[in-house]
C-alpha cells in the first residue's frame, strides 16, 4: 500500500502539501487539466523551484486576474497586519502565503481567518464571500470523481465547522471568503488530485508545528495558532517550535485532521522511496519547507489504528462484568476483556478493557457507562498489525465446519476451526471435540494447499 509521511517541522498549509505532491511526481498539467473541470473562473498557477536554506523544492502558488473588485457582503470585514502577499514574476522571492507565512488575514463574522491575500501589481483582490453549501456546490457541479467530491467535502466542512464554534453561530451562518476563495479551493482540490494520482492510500503525519506568538489584528492580537487552526489541531500532537510566526493554517490544520493518520515517529514498516519538498515562502531561520516521505507499508496495516478504553472497577459482580462484555462485542468491539488488578489500598479489582474503531466509540461508552459502576474511562490510540483474514467451510466425517485463515503476504500464518461449529457437531455425534478440531484444521490445510 503506497503511503506518505508528512515531516512538518515548518508547519503545513494546503499550497505547501500540493508543492511537495507535484515535487513527488504530480504532472502540473494532469492539475492543470482537473481543475478545468471546476467553474472558477480566471486564475494563474505558479510552479517553479525555490531553494530554502540549501534544499532545493517545489513551489506552488495561485495568482487572480486583475481588474476584480472584492465585494463584501457581511458588515465586519476586519484585516490583520501580519502577513502579506506580493508576488513579482521577475524574482525569486515570493510572498505568497497560504501557509501563513507572511499572510494578510481577513476576518468575517468576527474573527475568520483567510489564508490566501495575494497583493498582485495593480490588482484587485478577488474573494467571493461564500458559505459552505456555495463552495461545494461548485465542486459537486463539477466532474471530479465521486472520491474527490467526497473528500473536499470532508475538509471543507471541518474548517466551517470550526470556525462557526470559533464565531459563535451555525455552520449555516458562517460566510467567509476563506473556503470560498479560488485559491483555497485549488488547493484542497489539488491535494486530493495529487494524492489520487500518486496512488497515496495512507497518509501518516507527525506532530505539527503551530508556530507561536500573536497576529496583529485590527480587534488586538490573535494568538498562534489562530482560533480556527487551534479547534482543528484538537486530538492532533502539536508543538510551538521555534520560529515566532503562524507556520500552520487552517487550510494545513484541516488537510491533516480529515487525511491523516497520527503517527509520532515514521512507522516501523513504512518502506521510503523518495522524500519531495514544498517550499514556503518566508526566508526563516529553519528550512521553511513540507518534507514528505513517500514509500509503502505492508497491506496488513490498512486498519490498524484502533482506541483502546480501560477502567478499574471494585464493585462489580462477575456476571455484570460478562454481561457488559457481552454487550460491548455485540455492538462492535473489536475485542472486550477483564484483567485482575490491585487498586490503592490492596484492594483487589478487575480492569475492564475494549479495542473500538473510533467512529463508534460513544456508542460502546455509553454501555460501558449506562452498564457498569465506573465513574469514568481512559482511552488513547493504539496501532495494531493484522492478518488478512478469509474463511472457508471444509467437509468432515461428522460434518461441516468453518474455519478461519490468517494470511500474511499470501502465506497460511493460522487456521482456526470455528469452536462454535465443532461443539455442535461434538454434541450431535458424540466424537471428541479435539478430535473433530484437528480434523477440521487437517483438511483445511488440505484445501489451502491444492
Amino acid at each position: 500500500m503506497k503511503a506518505i509521511y508528512l515531516e512538518t517541522f515548518a508547519g503545513i498549509s494546503g499550497n505547501m502539501l500540493l508543492g511537495a505532491l507535484l515535487d513527488a511526481g504530480f504532472p502540473i498539467d494532469v492539475l492543470r487539466s482537473e481543475l478545468e473541470k471546476l467553474d472558477l473562473g480566471e486564475y494563474e498557477l505558479v510552479h517553479q523551484r525555490a531553494n530554502k536554506l540549501g534544499i532545493d523544492a517545489q513551489y506552488f502558488n495561485v495568482l487572480l486576474p486583475h481588474g476584480h473588485e472584492h465585494s463584501h457582503n457581511h458588515e465586519e470585514h476586519f484585516h490583520c497586519q501580519e502577513y502579506a502577499h506580493t508576488y513579482d514574476p521577475s524574482h525569486h522571492e515570493h510572498h505568497h502565503e497560504e501557509h501563513a507565512h507572511e499572510h494578510h488575514h481577513h476576518y468575517e463574522d468576527d474573527h475568520h481567518a483567510h489564508e490566501h491575500h495575494h497583493e498582485l501589481p495593480h490588482a484587485h483582490h478577488y474573494h467571493e464571500h461564500r458559505n459552505l453549501k456555495a463552495v461545494m456546490d461548485i465542486i459537486e457541479a463539477s466532474s471530479l470523481s465521486q472520491s474527490i467530491k467526497g473528500k473536499a467535502r470532508e475538509i471543507f466542512t471541518a474548517i466551517a465547522i470550526a470556525e462557526a464554534k470559533v464565531h459563535g453561530k451555525t455552520v449555516e451562518e458562517v460566510h467567509f471568503h476563506e473556503v470560498g476563495a479560488i485559491d483555497t479551493i485549488i488547493d484542497i482540490v489539488g491535494c486530493l488530485l495529487g494524492l489520487e494520482y500518486l496512488g497515496i492510500e495512507k497518509v501518516y503525519v507527525g506532530k505539527i508545528t503551530t508556530g507561536h506568538g500573536f497576529v496583529k489584528c485590527t480587534h488586538g492580537l490573535m494568538p498562534v495558532p489562530a482560533p480556527a487552526t487551534a479547534e482543528l489541531l484538537q486530538g492532533l500532537p502539536q508543538e510551538k517550535g521555534r520560529v515566532a510566526k503562524e507556520l500552520t493554517t487552517p487550510t494545513g490544520a484541516a488537510l491533516a485532521k480529515v487525511l491523516g493518520e497520527v503517527t509520532l515517529e515514521i512507522p516501523a514498516d513504512f518502506v521510503c522511496d523518495k522524500i519531495a519538498y514544498g517550499a514556503g515562502t518566508w526566508e526563516l531561520e529553519i528550512p521553511n519547507v513540507l518534507r514528505v516521505h513517500i514509500g509503502s507499508v505492508s497491506d496488513a496495516v490498512k486498519e490498524k489504528a484502533v482506541i483502546e478504553v480501560a477502567c478499574n472497577i471494585d464493585d462489580m459482580s462477575g456476571e455484570v462484568f460478562a454481561y457488559v462484555i457481552d454487550r460491548l462485542l455485540v455492538a462492535g468491539a473489536l475485542d472486550a476483556w477483564a484483567e485482575p488488578v490491585v487498586m490503592k489500598k490492596g484492594r483487589p479489582a478487575h480492569k475492564l478493557c475494549f479495542l473500538a474503531m473510533e467512529d463508534n466509540l460513544d456508542e460502546l461508552l455509553n454501555i460501558v457507562f449506562t452498564e457498569s459502576t465506573t465513574l469514568g474511562v481512559r482511552y488513547h490510540k493504539v496501532e495494531r498489525t493484522i492478518l488478512e483474514r478469509r474463511s472457508a467451510v471444509v467437509a468432515t466425517p461428522y460434518g461441516a465446519v468453518e474455519v478461519k485463515y490468517g494470511l500474511r503476504e499470501g502465506r497460511a500464518m493460522n487456521i482456526a476451526p470455528e469452536y462454535e461449529a465443532c461443539k455442535k457437531l461434538a454434541l450431535e455425534t458424540g466424537a471428541p471435540l479435539k478430535k473433530i478440531m484437528q480434523l477440521a484444521q487437517a483438511t483445511a490445510e488440505e484445501l489451502l494447499n491444492e
